[in-house]
């Protein structure tokens, strides 16, 4: 369902189109890569990310692969087709279910028995390891589809959906990547689809956060971007101030999972050569 954007968080749509593709296009050029590959999901974000990366090298050169399991929804996996088909890709489909269960049983679990957040990760990581090997076997890079709203809050899988080679939307808001949707020409019922990471039935972003991304974006945008303060943030929104602390919180609490690698300073050497 389409929400009101405010003022702040509009952007040129054409422009921001011409200036992703364009980083695509100069980034995959220089690396010496034939192309790029990245998993479809049939959401808002990754179906954006395939049509910039079509505008920026050509369809020849961009490869999806479709990859549900047991609990995927199958509206998803239609949509994720349905953009396939839109753009003139030709996607690689996969069930990934007996990895997912080959991860389980080798701890005696099943689907069943093991914890819901363990065995999502289990997902998304498979899927990064999916995408890896075609990367691999084509001289292609990784392209991930997290945004703006989901780095800042720490919203994906470390080393899952958090471990690609570049990151085409990590400068722009859920709301924003919507925009972006339209003037793309997407089917709207993709492009405004409630946010889901799809990685159990039912899963909704919106439950998981307490809140919808055209109430999540304007919050960490004065916050991060405009550095407000949580108080002045709920006067100039209007959002009840514990729930802006509720999500600020979120930015800090996840600052582990944006370094890519956490390690000590090196250790002075004990004597001299």
């Amino acid at each position: 369902m389409r929400s009101r954007v405010p003022e702040y968080l509009r952007i040129d749509p054409e422009k921001t189109a011409n200036s992703v593709a364009s980083f695509i296009r100069d980034y995959v050029n220089r690396s010496g890569a034939s192309g790029v590959v990245l998993g479809l999901s049939g959401g808002t974000d990754s179906a954006v990310l395939a049509a910039l990366a079509v505008v920026a090298l050509g369809a020849d050169r961009v490869a999806v692969l479709v990859m549900p399991e047991r609990e995927s929804s199958s509206e998803d996996v239609a949509d994720a087709g349905k953009v396939a088909e839109l753009l003139g890709l030709e996607p690689t489909k996969i069930d990934i279910t007996e990895g997912v269960e080959f991860v389980l049983k080798s701890f005696g679990e099943s689907y069943g028995s093991s914890p819901r957040l363990a065995r999502a990760n289990v997902k998304a990581r498979l899927r990064m390891v999916m995408l890896y090997y075609v990367a691999n076997k084509t001289g292609s890079l990784v392209l991930g589809s997290s945004n703006r709203s989901e780095w800042l809050l720490g919203y994906f899988t470390k080393w899952g959906d958090g471990a690609a080679d570049l990151y085409p939307l990590l400068g722009l808001y859920k709301t924003q990547v919507r925009q972006l949707g339209d003037h793309l020409g997407l089917p709207e019922s993709i492009v405004w689809k409630p946010s889901s990471p799809g990685l159990w039935p039912g899963h909704l972003a919106s439950e998981e956060l307490g809140a919808d991304y055209d109430v999540i974006d304007p919050i960490l945008y004065l916050y991060v971007d405009r550095g407000m303060g949580v108080e002045e943030v709920s006067r100039t929104t209007g959002i009840d101030p514990e729930l802006v602390r509720r999500i600020v919180s979120r930015v800090s609490a996840a600052e582990h999972k944006r370094r890519v690698i956490a390690g000590p300073f090196p250790v002075p050497a004990s004597r001299q050569l």
